[in-house]
Protein backbone atom coordinates (compact mmCIF):
# COMPACT_ATOMS: atom_id res chain seq x y z
CA UNK A 1 0.00 0.00 0.00
CA UNK A 2 1.06 3.58 -0.57
CA UNK A 3 0.45 6.18 2.16
CA UNK A 4 -3.09 7.14 1.12
CA UNK A 5 -4.15 3.51 0.75
CA UNK A 6 -2.65 2.67 4.13
CA UNK A 7 -4.47 5.57 5.79
CA UNK A 8 -7.76 4.47 4.17
CA UNK A 9 -7.21 0.89 5.32
CA UNK A 10 -6.70 2.18 8.86
CA UNK A 11 -9.74 4.48 8.71
CA UNK A 12 -11.90 1.57 7.60
CA UNK A 13 -11.04 -0.15 10.89
CA UNK A 14 -13.12 2.48 12.69
CA UNK A 15 -16.16 0.41 11.77
CA UNK A 16 -14.95 -2.04 14.42
CA UNK A 17 -16.13 -0.33 17.59
CA UNK A 18 -14.08 0.37 20.71
CA UNK A 19 -12.96 -2.87 22.31
CA UNK A 20 -11.19 -2.94 25.64
CA UNK A 21 -9.08 -6.02 26.44
CA UNK A 22 -5.57 -7.35 25.96
CA UNK A 23 -6.09 -10.90 24.73
CA UNK A 24 -6.26 -10.13 21.02
CA UNK A 25 -3.52 -7.47 21.30
CA UNK A 26 -1.13 -9.92 22.96
CA UNK A 27 -1.91 -12.60 20.39
CA UNK A 28 -1.31 -10.19 17.54
CA UNK A 29 1.95 -8.92 19.03
CA UNK A 30 3.08 -12.51 19.31
CA UNK A 31 2.74 -12.77 15.52
CA UNK A 32 4.72 -9.53 15.16
CA UNK A 33 7.52 -10.81 17.37
CA UNK A 34 6.67 -8.55 20.33
CA UNK A 35 8.55 -5.43 19.15
CA UNK A 36 7.58 -3.62 22.38
CA UNK A 37 10.05 -5.82 24.26
CA UNK A 38 12.91 -4.09 22.46
CA UNK A 39 12.02 -0.63 23.82
CA UNK A 40 12.02 1.27 27.10
CA UNK A 41 8.81 3.13 27.88
CA UNK A 42 7.29 5.82 30.03
CA UNK A 43 3.58 4.99 30.27
CA UNK A 44 1.20 7.94 30.76
CA UNK A 45 -2.41 7.43 31.90
CA UNK A 46 -5.04 9.71 33.46
CA UNK A 47 -8.24 11.55 32.59
CA UNK A 48 -6.76 14.92 31.60
CA UNK A 49 -3.25 16.19 30.95
CA UNK A 50 -1.84 12.99 29.43
CA UNK A 51 -0.90 14.72 26.21
CA UNK A 52 0.61 17.77 27.91
CA UNK A 53 2.74 15.61 30.21
CA UNK A 54 3.81 13.41 27.28
CA UNK A 55 4.70 16.40 25.09
CA UNK A 56 6.73 17.90 27.94
CA UNK A 57 8.63 14.65 28.49
CA UNK A 58 9.42 14.48 24.77
CA UNK A 59 10.64 18.09 24.65
CA UNK A 60 12.94 17.77 27.66
CA UNK A 61 14.38 14.35 26.85
CA UNK A 62 15.02 15.39 23.24
CA UNK A 63 16.87 18.51 24.43
CA UNK A 64 18.93 16.23 26.67
CA UNK A 65 20.17 14.40 23.57
CA UNK A 66 17.97 11.32 23.62
CA UNK A 67 16.17 9.74 20.70
CA UNK A 68 12.59 9.84 22.00
CA UNK A 69 9.50 8.19 20.59
CA UNK A 70 6.06 9.64 21.29
CA UNK A 71 2.75 7.86 20.71
CA UNK A 72 -0.43 9.87 21.37
CA UNK A 73 -4.07 9.97 20.31
CA UNK A 74 -6.19 11.23 18.73
CA UNK A 75 -4.63 13.24 15.92
CA UNK A 76 -5.85 16.66 14.80
CA UNK A 77 -5.22 16.64 11.05
CA UNK A 78 -3.00 13.73 10.00
CA UNK A 79 -2.63 10.23 11.38
CA UNK A 80 1.14 10.76 11.26
CA UNK A 81 0.83 13.05 14.31
CA UNK A 82 0.30 9.99 16.50
CA UNK A 83 3.85 8.75 15.88
CA UNK A 84 6.83 10.97 16.53
CA UNK A 85 10.55 10.68 17.14
CA UNK A 86 11.83 13.92 18.65
CA UNK A 87 10.42 16.68 16.41
CA UNK A 88 9.58 14.52 13.38
CA UNK A 89 6.37 12.65 12.58
CA UNK A 90 6.61 9.23 10.99
CA UNK A 91 7.42 9.61 7.25
CA UNK A 92 4.66 8.66 4.85
CA UNK A 93 6.69 5.86 3.25
CA UNK A 94 7.50 4.27 6.63
CA UNK A 95 3.88 4.52 7.75
CA UNK A 96 2.77 2.81 4.53
CA UNK A 97 5.38 0.06 4.77
CA UNK A 98 4.62 -0.77 8.40
CA UNK A 99 0.86 -0.63 7.81
CA UNK A 100 1.25 -3.04 4.89
CA UNK A 101 3.30 -5.38 7.04
CA UNK A 102 0.67 -5.36 9.79
CA UNK A 103 -2.17 -5.86 7.30
CA UNK A 104 -0.42 -8.86 5.75
CA UNK A 105 0.14 -10.46 9.16
CA UNK A 106 -3.50 -9.95 10.05
CA UNK A 107 -4.64 -12.11 7.10
CA UNK A 108 -8.24 -11.06 7.57
CA UNK A 109 -8.44 -11.13 11.38
CA UNK A 110 -10.36 -8.30 13.03
CA UNK A 111 -8.41 -5.62 14.84
CA UNK A 112 -9.45 -2.20 16.11
CA UNK A 113 -8.10 1.12 14.88
CA UNK A 114 -6.27 1.74 18.17
CA UNK A 115 -4.77 -1.76 18.33
CA UNK A 116 -3.46 -1.26 14.80
CA UNK A 117 -1.87 2.12 15.54
CA UNK A 118 -0.38 0.85 18.81
CA UNK A 119 1.24 -2.09 17.06
CA UNK A 120 2.56 0.24 14.35
CA UNK A 121 4.09 2.50 17.01
CA UNK A 122 5.82 -0.45 18.68
CA UNK A 123 7.28 -1.60 15.36
CA UNK A 124 8.48 1.85 14.37
CA UNK A 125 10.07 2.67 17.72
CA UNK A 126 11.82 -0.71 17.89
CA UNK A 127 13.22 -0.48 14.39
CA UNK A 128 14.33 3.12 14.85
CA UNK A 129 15.99 2.05 18.12
CA UNK A 130 14.70 4.91 20.24
CA UNK A 131 16.29 5.45 23.64
CA UNK A 132 12.86 5.67 25.24
CA UNK A 133 9.26 5.95 24.05
CA UNK A 134 6.58 7.97 25.80
CA UNK A 135 3.35 6.03 25.46
CA UNK A 136 -0.01 7.72 26.06
CA UNK A 137 -2.93 5.52 27.13
CA UNK A 138 -5.88 5.72 24.77
CA UNK A 139 -8.73 5.04 27.22
CA UNK A 140 -8.67 3.88 30.81
CA UNK A 141 -5.56 1.81 31.33
CA UNK A 142 -6.19 -1.69 32.61
CA UNK A 143 -7.58 -2.99 29.31
CA UNK A 144 -6.05 -0.40 26.98
CA UNK A 145 -4.00 -1.75 24.06
CA UNK A 146 -0.90 0.08 25.32
CA UNK A 147 -0.97 -1.83 28.61
CA UNK A 148 1.22 -4.65 27.31
CA UNK A 149 4.46 -2.90 28.28
CA UNK A 150 6.48 -2.89 31.49
CA UNK A 151 7.72 0.71 31.64
CA UNK A 152 10.47 2.47 33.54
CA UNK A 153 7.75 4.50 35.28
CA UNK A 154 3.97 4.75 35.14
CA UNK A 155 2.24 8.13 35.28
CA UNK A 156 -1.39 8.69 36.32
CA UNK A 157 -2.03 12.39 35.84
CA UNK A 158 -5.42 12.61 37.56
CA UNK A 159 -8.78 10.85 37.72
CA UNK A 160 -12.16 12.39 36.94
CA UNK A 161 -15.32 11.25 35.21
CA UNK A 162 -15.07 10.50 31.47
CA UNK A 163 -16.02 7.65 29.13
CA UNK A 164 -18.46 6.38 31.76
CA UNK A 165 -19.95 3.84 29.35
CA UNK A 166 -16.60 2.04 29.22
CA UNK A 167 -14.84 2.91 32.49
CA UNK A 168 -17.64 3.05 35.04
CA UNK A 169 -19.99 5.53 36.65
CA UNK A 170 -18.14 6.16 39.92
CA UNK A 171 -14.80 7.84 40.58
CA UNK A 172 -13.53 4.73 42.33
CA UNK A 173 -14.34 2.55 39.34
CA UNK A 174 -12.65 4.93 36.90
CA UNK A 175 -9.61 5.06 39.20
CA UNK A 176 -9.52 1.26 39.25
CA UNK A 177 -9.28 1.24 35.45
CA UNK A 178 -6.56 3.91 35.42
CA UNK A 179 -4.62 2.06 38.14
CA UNK A 180 -4.49 -0.95 35.85
CA UNK A 181 -1.30 0.48 34.32
CA UNK A 182 0.56 0.00 37.62
CA UNK A 183 3.08 -2.84 37.33
CA UNK A 184 4.83 -4.79 40.11
CA UNK A 185 7.88 -2.89 41.32
CA UNK A 186 7.51 -0.07 38.76
CA UNK A 187 7.35 3.42 40.36
CA UNK A 188 4.24 5.56 39.88
CA UNK A 189 4.10 9.36 39.58
CA UNK A 190 0.63 10.81 40.04
CA UNK A 191 -1.40 13.96 40.50
CA UNK A 192 -4.57 12.25 41.74
CA UNK A 193 -6.58 14.42 44.13
CA UNK A 194 -7.00 13.55 47.79
CA UNK A 195 -10.26 11.69 47.29
CA UNK A 196 -11.40 8.15 46.61
CA UNK A 197 -9.33 8.02 43.42
CA UNK A 198 -6.15 8.48 45.44
CA UNK A 199 -7.16 5.70 47.79
CA UNK A 200 -7.63 3.33 44.85
CA UNK A 201 -4.29 4.25 43.26
CA UNK A 202 -2.44 4.01 46.58
CA UNK A 203 -3.95 0.60 47.32
CA UNK A 204 -2.93 -0.68 43.87
CA UNK A 205 0.63 0.55 44.41
CA UNK A 206 0.84 -1.13 47.81
CA UNK A 207 -0.57 -4.37 46.44
CA UNK A 208 1.98 -4.43 43.59
CA UNK A 209 5.00 -3.17 45.50
CA UNK A 210 5.20 0.02 43.43
CA UNK A 211 6.53 3.23 44.98
CA UNK A 212 4.01 6.08 44.70
CA UNK A 213 5.16 9.70 44.30
CA UNK A 214 2.34 12.21 44.68
CA UNK A 215 2.01 15.81 43.54
CA UNK A 216 1.44 17.95 46.62
CA UNK A 217 2.98 15.40 48.97
CA UNK A 218 6.31 14.26 47.52
CA UNK A 219 6.90 16.98 44.94
CA UNK A 220 5.38 20.38 44.24
CA UNK A 221 4.75 22.83 41.41
CA UNK A 222 4.01 26.44 42.33
CA UNK A 223 3.09 29.16 39.82
CA UNK A 224 5.28 32.27 39.97
CA UNK A 225 3.42 34.32 37.38
CA UNK A 226 1.77 33.96 34.01
CA UNK A 227 4.58 31.96 32.42
CA UNK A 228 6.98 30.70 35.10
CA UNK A 229 6.88 28.34 38.05
CA UNK A 230 8.95 26.70 40.78
CA UNK A 231 9.51 22.97 41.16
CA UNK A 232 10.30 21.44 44.54
CA UNK A 233 11.39 17.88 44.01
CA UNK A 234 12.42 14.66 45.67
CA UNK A 235 16.20 14.69 45.31
CA UNK A 236 19.12 17.04 45.76
CA UNK A 237 19.50 17.83 42.05
CA UNK A 238 15.92 19.13 41.79
CA UNK A 239 15.34 20.12 45.40
CA UNK A 240 14.18 23.57 44.25
CA UNK A 241 14.23 24.92 40.72
CA UNK A 242 12.87 28.45 40.34
CA UNK A 243 11.71 30.45 37.32
CA UNK A 244 11.08 27.44 35.14
CA UNK A 245 9.31 28.32 31.89
CA UNK A 246 5.75 27.15 31.22
CA UNK A 247 4.80 27.48 27.56
CA UNK A 248 1.37 25.83 27.77
CA UNK A 249 -1.62 27.99 28.70
CA UNK A 250 -3.68 27.64 31.87
CA UNK A 251 -2.77 27.33 35.55
CA UNK A 252 -3.40 23.58 35.42
CA UNK A 253 -0.34 23.25 33.18
CA UNK A 254 1.93 23.93 36.16
CA UNK A 255 0.68 20.65 37.65
CA UNK A 256 1.26 18.85 34.35
CA UNK A 257 4.78 20.28 34.10
CA UNK A 258 5.51 19.22 37.68
CA UNK A 259 4.32 15.69 36.89
CA UNK A 260 6.69 15.56 33.92
CA UNK A 261 9.67 16.80 35.95
CA UNK A 262 8.92 14.34 38.77
CA UNK A 263 8.79 11.57 36.17
CA UNK A 264 12.22 12.62 34.94
CA UNK A 265 13.49 12.56 38.52
CA UNK A 266 12.19 9.02 38.88
CA UNK A 267 14.02 7.73 35.79
CA UNK A 268 17.17 9.83 36.28
CA UNK A 269 19.25 6.69 36.82
CA UNK A 270 18.41 5.50 33.30
CA UNK A 271 17.87 8.84 31.55
CA UNK A 272 19.74 11.64 33.34
CA UNK A 273 18.82 15.19 32.35
CA UNK A 274 20.89 18.28 33.13
CA UNK A 275 19.16 21.39 34.42
CA UNK A 276 20.02 23.35 31.27
CA UNK A 277 18.31 20.73 29.09
CA UNK A 278 15.33 20.72 31.43
CA UNK A 279 14.89 24.47 31.09
CA UNK A 280 15.38 24.42 27.33
CA UNK A 281 12.89 21.59 26.96
CA UNK A 282 10.24 23.27 29.10
CA UNK A 283 10.67 26.45 27.05
CA UNK A 284 10.13 24.51 23.83
CA UNK A 285 7.01 22.49 24.64
CA UNK A 286 4.33 22.74 21.95
CA UNK A 287 1.03 20.88 22.11
CA UNK A 288 -1.37 22.00 19.35
CA UNK A 289 -5.04 22.39 20.09
CA UNK A 290 -4.65 22.62 23.85
CA UNK A 291 -5.08 26.20 25.11
CA UNK A 292 -3.69 27.30 21.74
CA UNK A 293 -4.02 31.07 21.46
CA UNK A 294 -3.46 33.00 18.23
CA UNK A 295 -4.84 35.71 15.98
CA UNK A 296 -5.99 35.53 12.38
CA UNK A 297 -5.67 38.57 10.12
CA UNK A 298 -9.11 38.99 8.60
CA UNK A 299 -7.80 40.20 5.23
CA UNK A 300 -4.79 37.99 4.59
CA UNK A 301 -5.93 35.02 6.73
CA UNK A 302 -2.37 34.84 8.09
CA UNK A 303 -1.96 33.55 11.64
CA UNK A 304 0.31 35.05 14.27
CA UNK A 305 0.61 35.17 18.07
CA UNK A 306 -2.45 36.84 19.54
CA UNK A 307 -2.02 40.51 20.46
CA UNK A 308 -2.44 41.51 24.06
CA UNK A 309 -5.38 43.50 25.29
CA UNK A 310 -5.39 46.70 27.27
CA UNK A 311 -7.22 46.88 30.63
CA UNK A 312 -10.28 48.44 28.97
CA UNK A 313 -10.61 45.38 26.75
CA UNK A 314 -9.50 46.90 23.45
CA UNK A 315 -7.13 44.76 21.41
CA UNK A 316 -3.83 45.98 20.06
CA UNK A 317 -4.65 45.15 16.47
CA UNK A 318 -8.08 45.94 15.05
CA UNK A 319 -7.54 43.79 11.97
CA UNK A 320 -7.13 40.61 14.02
CA UNK A 321 -9.61 38.04 15.19
CA UNK A 322 -8.48 36.21 18.34
CA UNK A 323 -8.94 32.47 18.84
CA UNK A 324 -8.44 30.04 21.70
CA UNK A 325 -8.57 26.36 20.71
CA UNK A 326 -8.82 23.85 23.53
CA UNK A 327 -9.60 20.17 23.40
CA UNK A 328 -11.61 20.23 26.66
CA UNK A 329 -14.12 17.39 26.31
CA UNK A 330 -15.04 16.32 29.85
CA UNK A 331 -16.21 18.24 32.94
CA UNK A 332 -12.76 18.55 34.53
CA UNK A 333 -11.23 19.77 31.27
CA UNK A 334 -14.02 22.29 30.74
CA UNK A 335 -13.62 23.53 34.32
CA UNK A 336 -9.91 24.13 33.62
CA UNK A 337 -10.88 26.03 30.46
CA UNK A 338 -13.31 28.21 32.42
CA UNK A 339 -10.60 29.01 34.97
CA UNK A 340 -8.12 29.89 32.22
CA UNK A 341 -10.63 32.21 30.54
CA UNK A 342 -11.02 34.10 33.80
CA UNK A 343 -7.28 34.28 34.51
CA UNK A 344 -5.27 34.48 31.33
CA UNK A 345 -7.28 35.50 28.26
CA UNK A 346 -8.78 38.99 28.60
CA UNK A 347 -11.67 39.71 26.29
CA UNK A 348 -14.72 41.85 25.79
CA UNK A 349 -17.28 39.40 24.47
CA UNK A 350 -16.82 35.64 24.14
CA UNK A 351 -18.14 33.52 21.29
CA UNK A 352 -18.18 29.79 21.99
CA UNK A 353 -17.98 27.38 19.05
CA UNK A 354 -18.86 23.95 20.44
CA UNK A 355 -19.24 20.35 19.28
CA UNK A 356 -19.33 17.09 21.21
CA UNK A 357 -19.39 13.39 20.61
CA UNK A 358 -22.85 11.86 20.94
CA UNK A 359 -21.70 9.39 23.60
CA UNK A 360 -20.59 12.19 25.96
CA UNK A 361 -22.54 13.55 28.92
CA UNK A 362 -22.65 17.02 27.41
CA UNK A 363 -25.09 18.91 29.60
CA UNK A 364 -22.76 19.26 32.64
CA UNK A 365 -19.97 20.58 30.42
CA UNK A 366 -22.19 23.17 28.73
CA UNK A 367 -23.47 24.24 32.14
CA UNK A 368 -19.87 25.07 33.15
CA UNK A 369 -18.78 27.11 30.15
CA UNK A 370 -21.92 28.34 28.37
CA UNK A 371 -22.72 31.06 30.98
CA UNK A 372 -19.46 32.81 30.02
CA UNK A 373 -20.48 33.19 26.39
CA UNK A 374 -22.24 36.10 24.73
CA UNK A 375 -22.90 33.91 21.71
CA UNK A 376 -22.82 30.14 21.19
CA UNK A 377 -22.50 28.39 17.83
CA UNK A 378 -23.12 24.64 17.88
CA UNK A 379 -21.72 22.58 15.03
CA UNK A 380 -20.63 19.11 14.02
CA UNK A 381 -17.26 17.90 12.69
CA UNK A 382 -17.26 15.08 10.16
CA UNK A 383 -17.50 12.10 12.48
CA UNK A 384 -20.21 9.48 12.82
CA UNK A 385 -19.89 9.85 16.60
CA UNK A 386 -20.60 13.58 16.59
CA UNK A 387 -23.78 14.86 18.20
CA UNK A 388 -26.18 16.84 16.03
CA UNK A 389 -26.12 20.59 16.72
CA UNK A 390 -29.89 20.58 17.17
CA UNK A 391 -29.56 17.97 19.93
CA UNK A 392 -26.84 19.98 21.64
CA UNK A 393 -29.09 23.05 21.57
CA UNK A 394 -31.67 21.28 23.72
CA UNK A 395 -28.99 20.45 26.31
CA UNK A 396 -28.21 24.11 26.99
CA UNK A 397 -29.73 25.70 30.09
CA UNK A 398 -33.08 27.19 29.08
CA UNK A 399 -32.08 30.76 29.89
CA UNK A 400 -28.98 30.51 27.66
CA UNK A 401 -30.62 28.79 24.71
CA UNK A 402 -31.63 32.09 23.00
CA UNK A 403 -27.91 32.96 22.65
CA UNK A 404 -27.24 29.84 20.58
CA UNK A 405 -27.45 28.99 16.90
CA UNK A 406 -26.57 25.93 14.85
CA UNK A 407 -24.13 25.63 11.96
CA UNK A 408 -24.10 22.58 9.71
CA UNK A 409 -20.32 22.62 9.21
CA UNK A 410 -17.28 23.78 11.13
CA UNK A 411 -16.42 26.22 8.33
CA UNK A 412 -19.85 27.85 8.62
CA UNK A 413 -19.48 28.05 12.40
CA UNK A 414 -16.12 29.80 12.20
CA UNK A 415 -17.35 32.23 9.54
CA UNK A 416 -20.35 33.16 11.68
CA UNK A 417 -18.17 33.63 14.74
CA UNK A 418 -15.75 35.93 12.92
CA UNK A 419 -18.51 37.96 11.32
CA UNK A 420 -19.81 38.99 14.73
CA UNK A 421 -16.47 39.36 16.57
CA UNK A 422 -14.55 42.54 17.20
CA UNK A 423 -10.80 42.61 17.78
CA UNK A 424 -11.45 42.83 21.54
CA UNK A 425 -13.54 39.66 21.48
CA UNK A 426 -12.40 36.08 21.82
CA UNK A 427 -13.60 33.04 19.88
CA UNK A 428 -13.25 29.86 21.92
CA UNK A 429 -13.43 26.53 20.10
CA UNK A 430 -13.93 23.56 22.44
CA UNK A 431 -15.85 20.41 23.29
CA UNK A 432 -14.17 17.82 21.06
CA UNK A 433 -10.70 17.16 19.72
CA UNK A 434 -12.36 16.25 16.41
CA UNK A 435 -13.78 19.78 16.31
CA UNK A 436 -10.36 21.22 17.22
CA UNK A 437 -8.76 19.25 14.41
CA UNK A 438 -11.29 20.45 11.84
CA UNK A 439 -11.11 24.07 13.01
CA UNK A 440 -7.34 24.08 13.18
CA UNK A 441 -7.00 22.79 9.61
CA UNK A 442 -9.22 25.62 8.39
CA UNK A 443 -7.44 28.30 10.43
CA UNK A 444 -3.80 27.20 10.55
CA UNK A 445 -3.40 24.33 8.09
CA UNK A 446 -1.86 20.95 8.81
CA UNK A 447 0.08 20.36 12.01
CA UNK A 448 3.77 20.57 11.07
CA UNK A 449 6.19 17.80 11.90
Amino acid sequence: MDYQAAWKFLDDLQFFKIKLGLESMNAFLDDLGHPQRDCRFIHVAGTNGKGSVSATLLAVLARAGYRVGLYTSPHLSSVRERFRINDTFIPENEFAALATEIRDILVGRQITYFEFTTALAFLWFARRQVDVAVLEVGMGGRLDATNVVTPLVSVITNVSMDHEAYLGTTLARVAFEKAGVIKPGVPVVSGVADDESRAVVAAACEDRGADLFLLGRDFFGDAEGADSWTYRGMGEQMDKLARLPCRLGGRHQVANSALAVATLETVAGDLPVAEAALREGLAGVHWPGRMEYFAIDRASRAARPAPGASPDGTAADGASCRYLLDGAHNPAGVAALREALADAFPHDRLTLVWASMADKDVAPMLAIVAPLAHRIILTRPESERSARPEDLLMLLPADIRPLASCAATVAEALAAAEAAASAADLIVVAGSLYLIGAARRLLLGEVAG
